[in-house]
């Protein structure tokens, strides 16, 4: 019935018509209102469909990957009756030189009794271990390749790097996927990583790229495809990416890098304390110390820096919460004017130092505050 009504009614009134707003006026498009722009790298897309964020990407790996190799290394283990069973093992690296050096990191190749760079199918060469360095996770190799192949990455810096920075790396995943590039940001600076044996490492990299095993000592990149890292950890429980990995700053590589080649090995530098007791304000309280911050100093080595200038180790031993501890050695409080109050918070305050440097080591014995002036040297580990 109303579509009837309505029908009718058209049928029967006359039809005026009204001028659209959108109705062209003779020489003039009609138009609405402007569109949103598109983002600036859609406006700009190529024959092959890539934006620019896109064609950057791909040139950085055209000229980044050739430098990317992968580490196979090659060791014996006894089988369970004894036997030699050959194991591989597999990392990434890169060729920093034309002289046919490769880094890559170091339990990529420890123990390895035969190690393999290659460059691509079926182009491999034997390589030797030039230095290494176990606290940085370092190790510098050196193959006899043709000049052709060696195309050498170019060194960044970390020092300014931003949280939310893009990051690049390029891989060797599960050691079959090679020259695989994944891309994440920078998710944080300043990092600090256990490197065994009550060492520490800081100012790490922490990025969201995916990173798996056998990604390994291979190269961090910043958006134009200079080196700012080499990817050395991934925080997981099975070995599978997870979006926390890490990965040592390029300072670090190329303040390790004269003496790896020149020595085979990094000399940190250090004091000299062979063993120290971190004060708290309980610690400080048991043994009626002046200060509740510092490293109660309890053995030196023996013509250490600190133990030439007489900065003296424990006196006595006592018995502390039923634990025999040791006391009446100097309480070491700061480094160069930093406050220092444990055996990580010391070597970390080094870390960025060099053998031969001279530090002013702030102390207390008793009651009384002093500072001497010491040479670092290197850190026997």
């Amino acid at each position: 019935m109303l579509l009837t009504t309505c029908l009718t009614m058209v049928s029967c009134a006359p039809l005026e018509l009204t001028p659209s707003p959108f109705q062209a006026t003779p020489g003039v498009f009609a138009t609405r209102e402007s569109a949103t722009p598109l983002p600036a790298q859609m406006q700009d897309i190529d024959e092959r469909g890539l934006d620019i964020a896109e064609r950057r990407l791909v040139d950085l790996y055209k000229r980044v990957a050739p430098a990317v190799v992968t580490v196979t290394t090659h060791v014996q283990r006894r089988g369970f009756f004894a036997e030699l069973v050959p194991r591989e093992g597999f990392g990434s690296g890169f060729v920093i030189d034309d002289d046919g050096h490769i880094l890559t990191n170091f339990h990529v190749i420890e123990g390895a009794q035969h190690i393999e760079v290659e460059f691509e199918e079926g182009v491999t060469f034997a390589a030797e271990v030039v230095g290494h360095d176990s606290r940085f996770d370092l190790a510098l190799l050196k193959i006899d390749a043709p000049p052709e192949l060696l195309q050498a990455v170019e060194f960044g810096s970390s020092a300014g790097l931003q949280v939310g920075q893009r990051a690049v790396a390029i891989g060797n995943p599960f050691g079959k996927y090679r020259r695989s590039l994944t891309t994440g940001v920078i998710s944080g600076l300043e990092r600090t990583l256990e490197a065994g044996g009550d060492r520490y490492v800081g100012g790490i990299i922490q990025i969201d790229a995916a990173i798996n095993q056998g990604n390994s000592g291979g190269p961090l990149l910043d958006s134009s495809g200079r080196v700012i890292g080499i990817i050395t950890a991934l925080f997981s429980r099975s070995g599978a990416n997870t979006g926390v990995s890490f990965a040592l700053p390029v300072e670090k590589i190329v303040r390790a890098l004269p003496e790896l080649k020149s020595l085979g090995r990094y000399r940190h530098p250090d004091l000299g304390i062979r063993y120290g007791y971190q004060i708290t304000p309980q610690v400080a309280a048991a043994l009626d110390l002046s200060v509740e911050e510092g490293l109660l100093l309890v053995q030196l080595e023996r013509g250490s820096p600190l133990d030439k200038v007489g900065v003296r180790g424990a006196q006595e031993r006592i018995i502390l919460w039923n634990r025999q501890v040791y006391v009446g050695g100097d309480i070491l409080t700061a480094i160069d004017g930093h406050p220092v109050g444990s055996q990580k918070a010391l070597q970390l305050r080094l870390e960025p130092l060099q053998v031969g440097d001279a530090v002013t080591v702030s102390l207390l014995r008793g009651d009384t505050s002093y500072e001497t002036r010491v040479v670092l040297t290197e850190d026997s580990e």
